[in-house]
């Protein structure tokens, strides 16, 4: 008979480790001293299509199933001092919401989990992205737990009447759901579904670091950090841009959307993607947070992490309207009826370091200000630390 290991095993399926820092990878590192963790990359949620972006993926995830990637990632872990799981790339069929492949996705998956934890035996099964549904009862799992960090059915990039059924078939299932916001949580049966609300990295966001050599100098920068995606509103931005030529706008992310309407502006910097853990240098020394996002379905149910980074880093920070703000608008700055962003950028400038802030030409060494000190106050209880106690509690009474 199978003897239980010492530590009781979570097996995850969530988005590509190391992706990007997600908060499912934010509560899961916090899990590691507790559990013994297998994290299962992404199997998708749409279709593939044939056109370079996705035969590029294609290419990656093959590489990554054959060991092609084997050096890269030691090359990145060589680097990291944070704990990780151990990951499986697997196999399967993109094809979500076929019941024929989710029928083979199921025993497949299994087989290759069983083949990277031998000696598996009971665990959590932990799933971020619907698609995986079909993975539920082929473990012999204790639980399950959905967590919901997005609105699926209005996510980008994915194949919504598809995912919507999977979904709906996993909160069936579910004996734990999680959700990110009070929107999501709505949806689901109240009696198993707890709201999870995301953190933030207080020790990486709140010390000071050295400005980044990339960071434009010599005017006054609102910046924004993220993925430059559908959900961002570009022409807002160039509006934005060419109301303030006295500013500059930074955006740090990779390019998901069209962004022509950018081209051309003297004062918008394209920096491109860069590491997380680079993200607080550039925010710290910006002088004001940008949340420049569309009004639509997701944005209604989004929680972005972003929001409370940018809080933990202290600066002003200027938004569109979306309802994860209900908790903090008196710390951020919304254009005023009639008012667009640019006027609220200038606002939130005035009323953090006064009326001549601009002549003063001090916008790269401009003190802490008592609104600076309250952004972070809030947060000081918010850490993912917290909220994994939190998740603790809740997974301890489903072994």
């Amino acid at each position: 008979m199978m003897q239980p290991t010492a530590q009781p095993q979570l097996v995850v399926l969530g988005e590509d480790w190391g992706q990007h820092p997600s908060s499912t990878q934010h509560m899961i590192k916090r899990l590691l001293p507790d559990y013994q963790v297998l994290w299962v990359n992404s199997i998708g949620m749409r279709r593939p299509r044939f056109n370079l972006h996705d035969l590029g993926r294609l290419g990656r995830k093959l590489g990554a199933v054959l060991g092609l990637s084997a050096k890269r990632e030691e090359a990145v872990q060589s680097h990291q001092t944070q704990p990780r799981p151990k990951v499986l790339p697997p196999l399967a069929l993109p094809l979500p919401g076929s019941r024929l492949a989710g029928r083979i996705n199921g025993h497949w998956l299994a087989a290759q989990i069983r083949r990277q934890l031998p000696d598996l035996d009971r665990p959590l099964l932990w799933i971020s992205l619907p698609s995986a549904v079909d993975l539920v009862g082929k473990l012999g799992e204790r639980a399950v737990i959905y967590y919901c960090g997005d609105d699926f059915s209005a996510l980008a990039g994915v194949d919504h009447d598809a995912i919507a059924r999977c979904e709906a078939r996993l909160v069936e299932k579910a004996d734990l759901i999680l959700a990110a916001s009070p929107a999501l949580a709505s949806r689901f049966p109240p009696h198993k579904t707890r709201l999870l609300s995301h953190g933030v990295d207080l020790d990486l966001f709140m010390p000071p670091q050295p400005r980044p050599a990339d960071l434009p100098s010599g005017r006054p920068i609102a910046g924004f950090y993220g993925s430059l995606s559908d959900w961002i509103d570009i022409p807002l931005l160039a509006e934005t841009a060419r109301a303030l030529p006295h500013w500059d706008l930074v955006l740090i992310g990779p390019q998901k959307t069209d962004l022509s309407a950018l081209v051309g502006i003297p004062n918008i910097y394209l920096l491109g993607p860069r590491p997380h853990h680079t993200l607080a240098a550039y925010a710290q020394h910006w002088q004001v947070s940008l949340l420049p996002f569309v009004d639509n379905a997701q944005i209604r149910a989004c929680n972005p992490l972003k929001l409370r980074e940018y809080l933990a880093v202290g600066r002003p920070i200027v938004s569109t309207d979306f309802p994860a703000l209900d908790d903090y608008r008196e710390l951020v700055h919304l254009p005023r009826p009639g008012d667009n962003l640019a006027q609220a950028i200038n606002r939130a400038a005035f009323d953090e370091h006064g009326p001549d802030w601009f002549q003063r030409h001090e916008w790269e060494t401009l003190t802490h200000s008592q609104g600076y000190h309250a952004r972070q106050q809030t947060v000081a209880t918010q850490s993912w630390d917290h909220k994994v106690d939190e998740l603790k509690t809740w997974l301890a009474a489903l072994i």
